[in-house]
Order: structure tokens, then sequence, then C-alpha cells
């Protein structure tokens, strides 16, 4: 059986110590590729660590973006050295995690909400899908992404209209059952993390009994929401496998057809080999 962890944090400090380890258990344990996702100060050289792990192992790709928690730092300077790092590695495979959180507020929600427009914008202009955090901001995510990703009208220089939205995935579902619908309906995949194996995640559990297969995605989250019978430890992208046992248990299938069906999922969504 092959896994993808979509989502992972594994160029962060916590896997400073044995990140070769982290990626060898990985690969013993069937996940042959990650998605590791750049956050933190733009301006400090925090987003590019994610771009040199990835560039180091084979089977990592990367993500790099401004979360909401730091779309106060978020300017013209920061916009043009992402770029620049998406231009200079082909192995930066999308524009995330952005969005809006209104659960911890780091940043002014009027200043997240123009931030995440903005760099919407930048990704589409750039052809890149987007990794969309979301926390207590259900409708106000839903209503951007509805304008912001709907299809182009303008024509280019040859006559040609421009529909194209390179796609988007809404990491760590964390809404409702009509958020999940919605934004599948806008063209989202839905990632689910380790926290939907929590006995009291019965939101969670709710919202994925509308996803369909075709739209599944499994991540870790890591180092954050450690799968149970894990919880507790440090999470890793092996235990991206414990999340896929458990939903497939829950959608009533065996665990081979849901590690295809969500790797196939993740190589289609980002036109990958492995």
């Amino acid at each position: 059986m092959i896994f993808v962890d979509s989502h992972c944090h594994i160029d962060g400090e916590a896997f400073d110590a044995d990140r070769d380890e982290i990626v060898r258990r990985a690969n013993d344990a069937g996940v042959k590729a990650m998605l590791t996702i750049g956050t933190g100060n733009p301006h400090d050289g925090e987003i590019e660590r994610a771009v040199r792990v990835a560039e180091k192992y084979e089977n990592v790709f990367a993500a790099i973006g401004v979360h909401p928690h730091d779309a106060k730092l978020y300017d013209d300077k920061a916009e043009n050295h992402l770029i620049d790092l998406v231009k200079k590695s082909d192995k930066v495979i999308a524009w995330g995690e952005i969005g809006l959180d209104f659960y911890y507020d780091n940043s002014p929600r009027d200043v997240q909400k123009e931030v995440f427009r903005r760099q919407i914008r930048t990704a589409r202009e750039l052809n890149l899908p987007i990794i969309i955090h979301s926390r207590d901001a259900d409708s106000e995510t839903v209503q951007i992404l509805r304008e912001e990703c709907a299809p182009k009208t303008e024509n280019d220089a040859d006559g040609n209209s421009e529909n194209s939205f390179p796609g988007g995935i809404m990491h760590c579902f964390g809404g409702t059952a009509e958020m999940a619908k919605d934004l599948m309906e806008i063209g989202f995949m839905i990632s689910f993390a380790g926290n939907i194996t929590f006995k009291k995640a019965d939101n969670l559990r709710d919202a994925a009994r509308v996803v369909t297969l075709d739209k599944l995605l499994i991540e870790t989250d890591c180092p954050f929401l450690t799968p149970i019978p894990f919880r507790g430890k440090r999470n890793e992208p092996a235990y991206v496998v414990h999340t896929a046992k458990f939903l497939a248990d829950f959608y009533e299938i065996e665990v081979e057809e849901l590690a295809r069906q969500t790797t196939e999922n993740f190589k289609k969504f980002f036109n990958l080999t492995f």
C-alpha cells in the first residue's frame, strides 16, 4: 500500500534532530510522498526551510505562503520573496497555507481577509493550487473562495478565455458538513488529519460523511494532532497510516482502497508521478 501525507511540517524545528529518521520511518510505513508546508515570518528565513527540506528528499514536496497568524507581516517584499522561491524550485507545488483564523486572531481580521485574497490572486497568476487554513471562520472563508476562485473571463492576447483555477485543498478540515459541500462545489479537496480519530470529534465525522472519496485526502499536520493510538506523542508522517485505517473503517471500505484513492487523488491533483 502507498500513502501520502498531504500536509505536514517536517521542516520545523521539532524535527531538526531526527529528520532523516522521520523520513525513513515514513517510507517504511508506505508513506511515499509528503507535502511540507512552509510557514512563519516571511522576512526572517522561516518559510524557505520547507523548500530546502523538499530539495533534500526526493519524495518530499513543499508549499509556501503566509499563514493568517502572520498576515500582518505580508507586504510587497514578502510577496516578491515568495514568488522568487517558487520560480527557483520545482519542488514548490502549492501556495499555502493561507486563509483565516478567527480563533487566535493573531492578525487583525480585516488584514487577514485582505491578505487571503491577495495571496489567492498571486497563486492564480503563478498557476499554483492553494492550501487553506480556516478556523472559526467558515462562512467568511467560503465567501472569499467563491469570489476569488470563480472562473476568470478575461481574454488573453490571442482572444482565448482564461477560466482555469488551479484548485485547492482545505487542510485539516474542521468545519461543518455544509461547508464541506460548499468547498467541493467550488472545486476543493478535503483533507482530514489525526483529530478525526479523537473520541469527541463527532462534528468532523459528521462532515466526513458528505465527502466523496474522489475529493478526499489524508494528512498529519505534524507535529500536531497525533492520531489515536499515539495521541500525546509528537506526530510524524508515518502516523498518517492510522488516520487512513480509521477513515477506511468509517467509510466501510478496505484500507487498501482508501490508500489507493487518496494517493491517486494527490497525484492527480498535483499532476505527479511516483
